[in-house]
């Protein structure tokens, strides 16, 4: 049985996921609203803001397949989404890099997974190029929330160290 403090310190994480998702949906909105698709406006000489579909996955993976991939990767989102809420009922205050770090991918993946749903595709508008040769795929703060949570995964695995015999 699970405890109601556990309940209600998850809450905190929830509330920071629900942060994330909201400010990836205001972002997606001013571009959508701004900007026409494929339109790009240089900000920097290595970086613009533009407006892209994207119906696949990371780097567009499948989007060319014919329409299954929307709920297959709904499917995945919505899974990750439920096993990331228990998870952070579990340990939300004995691990809060953990917690910190699976909060991000809600987030993220909460993000685009509503995209998917009521769009049928994901919006990105972040684009990183190198001169007018080599432009990195477009991507939204969805994404950039997810790339964050994994990185702080990977350096609390390497970097925090856990109390021997403590399981979690």
């Amino acid at each position: 049985m699970i405890k109601l403090a556990s309940w209600q310190n998850a809450q905190r994480w929830w509330l920071l996921a629900l942060c994330i998702f909201v400010l990836d949906w205001v972002t997606k909105q001013a571009v959508e609203s701004s900007l026409a698709y494929g339109e790009e406006i240089a900000l920097l000489p290595f970086f613009d803001l533009t407006l892209r579909y994207n119906t696949g996955a990371a780097f567009s993976f499948l989007a060319g397949a014919g329409g299954w991939q929307r709920w297959f990767f709904s499917l995945i989102a919505f899974a990750v989404v439920t096993g990331i809420s228990w998870r952070l009922i579990k340990i939300g205050r004995e691990n809060p890099w953990e917690a910190l770090s699976l909060t991000c991918i809600l987030g993220g993946a909460v993000g685009n997974l509503y995209d998917r749903l009521v769009y049928g595709h994901v919006v990105d508008f972040i684009q990183f190029h190198w001169q007018q040769a080599w432009y990195f795929p477009a991507f939204n703060v969805a994404d950039s929330a997810i790339t964050l949570g994994v990185i702080l995964m990977l350096l609390e695995t390497l970097v925090v160290k856990k109390p021997e015999g403590k399981k979690q």
